[in-house]
């Protein structure tokens, strides 16, 4: 199956609204200015001609003409329509006009917005990575232009924390950023005036670069603390340059920052909003809710905390079964619902983590078609090591996984104070149920999952929890 072909939403596009059944005028037969957006601030500026009902699949050729993308990596983009309140990637059929003109209904449909909020947002059309392109296959692109495109929307996910990593990641790809915009060669003198130039967020993460904070952190006490922050990243810098006998390529430069992304497990991923239950700390503070984005790719789930930009819940597709529910009464919420291996007080048990979004439909049926295609991947190339889309196509991970499905990471992902890793303590489950109806206490043994939505059940698999983690 082609990713383009089965995409989300599911089947808004076909669904005639009123705001969404648009007639062909003598306006949108004529040719008609569109901007197609990249990261990186920069835009495609096309005419276009029968706006109203021209396809992704017409679009798409325009714009991989305009900027020379090459036959093999054609696959490795989709168009989206963007908002603060909403990102869905479209399939080739989709008339992105014609989507335009339902954008509040897929609003109400699929977020918590206000009417207000509803009513002033707009959507833009971007072309990035198509989030079905297996990673593997993103090793093999040679083409600066491509590469500079998955950079420039890495490094967008790098600076916005959207993907959450370590010091040692985000000081690493803030040199090689500082090198694949400026150079490798300046010296010290040249590095830190352009820092102080561009500033330190253009390279480093937004929470990173500014700090934390507040009342309490003086002007001093920023200063001494941005000092340090360009000094480790201009030590990161020099190793760059001074790596090799000459100055690296710009496409070295690149496939060296990709790299370092693949390592995160979430790279790739279609993002989610949602909210999880707060665990209960006295009277006061039942019922509360976290915000949470959920990253879905095709190698698994991942929940991570949007204040303290770390994950709280990472699951491959084997470790996990899933399903969503819709609200009975008015007032409910849409639930997506992710069940894993677990233990209460030494004893075996289903875990259970709600997760409170408008978008569980959307999650519950991406998720699905993830499986079934990784699946396909792997039923189809039984034979070849190397290409399979479930796997982690870092190079040098050679015993990146054994038969029980456990063990695909680096030993870097397990340290406790790694953003990576599960905070499976942190989170508020519910660890007793009987067929998904009464809550009580299971018995030792595991039983089956009571949801029919999951992996194979023969490779269902533990999830690994450090003991003392991080609390979220």
């Amino acid at each position: 199956m082609e990713g383009d072909d089965c995409s989300f939403p599911p089947d808004s596009s076909d669904d005639h609204s009123q705001r969404g059944s648009v007639a062909s005028s003598a306006t949108l037969s004529r040719a008609q200015d569109v901007l197609i957006y990249l990261f990186g601030d920069s835009a495609v500026h096309l005419s276009v001609e029968g706006l109203g009902s021209v396809t992704v699949q017409e679009l798409g050729r325009s714009v991989r003409e305009a900027l020379h993308i090459p036959e093999s990596a054609q696959d490795a983009f989709a168009f989206w329509l963007c908002s603060p309140l909403l990102e869905l990637q479209l399939k080739v059929r989709h008339q992105p006009y014609k989507l335009c003109r339902q954008w509040q209904d897929l609003l109400y449909r699929f977020t918590e917005a206000s009417e207000e909020d509803i009513s002033q947002d707009e959507p833009f059309l971007q072309y990035r990575r198509n989030v079905f392109y297996p990673k593997s296959k993103e090793l093999q692109i040679d083409d600066e232009g491509v590469l500079k495109l998955l950079y420039e929307e890495a490094r967008s996910n790098i600076l916005t924390a959207r993907y959450p990593c370590d010091p040692e990641h985000w000081m690493g790809l803030g040199a090689l950023s500082f090198a694949i915009d400026e150079g490798s060669s300046l010296d010290s003198q040249q590095f830190t005036s352009t820092i102080r130039e561009k500033k330190l967020s253009s390279f480093l993460p937004a929470h990173v670069a500014m700090g934390g904070g507040g009342l309490l952190s003086t002007l001093r006490g920023k200063s001494s603390r941005q000092a340090g922050l360009e000094q480790n990243l201009l030590g990161e810098y020099r190793k760059i340059s001074t790596s090799a006998a000459s100055p690296p390529e710009p496409t070295q430069l690149l496939h060296q920052y990709l790299n370092t992304c693949h390592t995160l497990p979430y790279y790739g991923c279609a993002f989610f909003f949602g909210e999880i239950d707060k665990p209960a700390q006295g009277i006061l503070q039942r019922g509360k809710r976290k915000a949470v984005n959920i990253g879905i790719c095709l190698e698994g789930v991942y929940v991570m905390d949007v204040k303290e930009k770390h994950v709280l819940l990472g699951l491959r597709f084997s470790e996990l079964s899933w399903d969503h529910s819709h609200p009975e009464e008015e007032g409910d919420s849409h639930i997506l619902w992710l069940e894993f291996d677990g233990e209460e007080d030494g004893t075996p048990v289903n875990k259970l983590l709600k997760i409170y979004s408008k978008q569980a439909e959307l999650m519950s049926g991406f998720i699905e078609f993830c499986v079934e295609l990784k699946s396909a991947s792997e039923g189809g190339a039984a034979a070849d090591t190397d290409g399979e889309v479930s796997q982690s196509p870092q190079p040098a991970r050679k015993d990146d996984s054994n038969k029980n499905g456990r063990g695909g990471r680096r030993g870097m992902l397990h340290r406790q104070s790694s953003v990576v890793c599960s905070r499976v303590h942190s989170l508020n489950t519910i660890s007793y149920v009987d067929n998904g109806k009464e809550i009580k206490r299971l018995k030792p043994k595991r039983a089956a999952s009571f949801f029919t939505r999951q992996a194979s059940a023969p490779t269902y698999s533990a999830v690994q929890v450090t003991e003392s983690l991080e609390q979220g």
